[in-house]
């Protein structure tokens, strides 16, 4: 496999969970910085490093897969070459910055018979892969209204490209974390008919929104209420969940990102967390006070997405995310752009 970035997302998520995947190699990893190429050799002493994705395409007959963990602008442009040059993709989020363009870069691999697949490693949190049981198995009854916060307390903008104003870098909240919200919301409760959101810039010298709500009814009459701001000075609950027969409270993010970043890798134990952060189900009680029952949150596993993709890769199992599902998700955050904007509900 060849791995285009070494930022954040190259290093912390792609990297760490590739080398961890039975079945797969990281040949490669392209960047043009020489702190990163340095940081690159020291964890993967095996690795091969260029400069800039033309030397992996010369290649292309050597590798299996391309993942690209580039800046957003760049994903469509480098998927097209890396599928022009034969090779299966794997992008992070967002796919592109359109869902037309998502499309047409699904129908290209079509085309070509290779795979094209998303990173939305939030639909292996443990928060989210419990929830997902709950509703399947009938806990929460009816599910009526899903509510969903995606929060930071980040006064300061760090800058960069993903707080950039430019519309050209797809950056922002709505495109960053809105994309994980929304793909669980479409996950668990299927195609949306009408969207309504609110994109704010708060904070001082901040270019993009870092403060989004986005509201969507689903086809079968759920409620999603979506929020993802870097201003929250408090942190509401992760999930709450409400249903005909009982709701379903979790605080807390999902370990693995803090593991990943602090050094950890997938092994025994991982992605488990512990009982006081556990969420409760419950009806007409108070988490806060102890109320409902404790749930025991399902461990975490990020590592299952490039299992899955090992797996497609050989013909063994299916894309665990494709290209259309993140166009769909798409639909929605375009609509969420026009509703912020305008003022109006968008019906899809």
């Amino acid at each position: 496999m060849g791995l285009i970035g070494y930022g954040l997302a190259g290093s912390v998520f792609h990297a760490p969970l590739i080398a961890a995947t039975d079945g797969l190699v990281l040949d490669t990893v392209v960047t043009s910085n020489p702190e990163r190429q340095e940081q690159a050799r020291a964890e993967f002493p095996d690795v091969r490093v260029a400069g800039t994705p033309e030397e992996l395409f010369e290649r292309a007959e050597e590798l299996d897969l391309i993942v690209i963990a580039s800046p957003n602008k760049t994903h469509v442009p480098l998927a097209t070459a890396a599928l022009k040059a034969g090779l299966p993709v794997v992008i992070d989020k967002p796919l592109a910055g359109t869902a037309a363009e998502a499309r047409a870069l699904a129908a290209h691999a079509e085309e070509r018979g290779l795979l094209l697949s998303v990173f939305q490693n939030r639909r292996w949190d443990n928060d989210f892969l419990t929830l997902r049981k709950l509703v399947e198995d009938g806990e929460l009854g009816d599910v009526w209204r899903f509510e969903s916060r995606f929060e930071r307390w980040r006064p300061q903008p760090k800058g960069g490209w993903r707080e950039s104003g430019d519309p050209a870098e797809i950056g922002g909240l709505l495109y960053d974390l809105g994309s994980h919200v929304v793909d669980q919301a479409l996950v668990l409760f299927g195609p949306v008919t009408q969207v309504y959101a609110e994109a704010v810039v708060r904070r001082d010298g901040a270019e993009t929104d870092d403060d989004t709500f986005i509201a969507l009814t689903h086809w079968n009459g759920v409620r999603s209420h979506l929020y993802v701001s870097a201003t929250a000075a408090q942190l509401g609950p992760r999930f709450r969940v409400l249903g005909s027969r009982a709701g379903f409270v979790k605080h807390g993010l999902d370990p693995q990102e803090a593991a990943l970043r602090e050094g950890g890798r997938p092994g025994a134990g991982w992605g488990v967390e512990p009982e006081e952060l556990w969420g409760r189900v419950g009806a007409g009680e108070s988490p806060l006070t102890g109320g409902g029952t404790a749930v025991p949150t399902l461990p975490g596993d990020y590592p299952a997405y490039y299992a899955a993709v090992a797996q497609a890769l050989t013909g063994a199992g299916p894309n665990p995310v494709t290209a259309l599902e993140a166009a769909d998700a798409l639909d929605v955050l375009e609509a969420a752009q026009r509703s912020a904007r305008d003022g109006e509900t968008v019906t899809l």
